[in-house]
């Protein structure tokens, strides 16, 4: 692909090729922004990503090898940008993205959603990572809906008191390795009026997620507060030191002035 020269708003120009670090909605609206302004732009996906929607930008899946691989890349492919937009517990890649950056001297900048913060009505506690979360579901056998995708689902048979509810993308090739669950194989985005149904027809008696933020995995938190119901929210994990935004245009705003941010 032949190097594109920006234009930004300020008049600046200057040559850009930027790696956007994705799998989120914010990932995808930023290359979609990028698309259309006609910037240089490299959409990574994990290796684990499934079946990632088709980008208006070139895709590359797959891991770097840690932060001297992703360093490596950056200096091979002549990034001049680095724009983190991976999922708020997604610890690992964004302190890998920060090392990278400090050593090859590229700009680095966060995109990520804001925390879910608690409205009138909530019964949230915080827990500050999933060991604590199954160590506070010690107890009484109660019906947890547990929202957190299959990574770690597993942890929670040290609590097989419990009848799970799990909501999967798809259907696993092996069963999940809980005593007593229900699976329901379901891809968002969730209404308020269908979580409401599933956790009446569930029975279901508090919610455990983690703090994502954002407004595409609301909807259970809308349907917990409307029940009544108790939710325990894993906290996100230390971002690190980095330029924080929570959109895509203050991240184009950064690209059209970081050489005056110095950042």
């Amino acid at each position: 692909m032949p190097t594109m020269v920006s234009h930004g708003p300020s008049g600046d120009t200057g040559i850009r090729n930027i790696l956007i670090l994705g799998g989120t909605t914010e990932a995808s609206a930023l290359a979609a922004a990028l698309a259309e302004r006609g910037d240089r732009a490299l959409l990574s996906y994990a290796g684990r990503t499934e079946r990632p929607r088709a980008q208006p930008v070139p895709v590359r899946i797959g891991g770097f090898g840690g932060a001297d691989g992703l360093a490596d890349f950056l200096r091979r492919e002549r990034i001049t940008h680095l724009v983190d937009a991976t999922h708020p517990f997604a610890a690992t890649i964004s302190a890998n993205a920060a090392a990278a950056a400090r050593e090859t001297g590229v700009r680095h900048i966060l995109l990520t959603r804001p925390a879910w913060a608690p409205a009138e009505g909530d019964r949230w506690t915080s827990v500050p990572d999933l060991a604590a979360a199954v160590g506070a579901l010690a107890g009484p056998p109660r019906r947890v809906m547990l929202a957190l995708g299959r990574m770690h689902v597993e942890a929670f048979a040290a609590q097989p008191q419990h009848h799970y509810l799990l909501r999967f993308v798809g259907a696993p090739e092996v069963p999940p390795a809980l005593p007593r669950h229900t699976l329901v194989v379901d891809r968002g985005p969730f209404t308020v009026e269908g979580d409401l149904h599933l956790m009446r027809e569930q029975a279901t008696d508090l919610l455990l997620c983690k703090n994502a933020g954002g407004s595409g995995a609301e909807a259970k938190l809308i349907a917990a507060r409307t029940l009544g119901l108790p939710v325990m929210l894993i906290d996100r994990p230390r971002m690190p030191a980095a330029r924080i935004v929570h959109d895509v245009g203050a991240v184009l705003g950064w690209l059209d002035h970081s050489a005056d941010l110095g950042v």
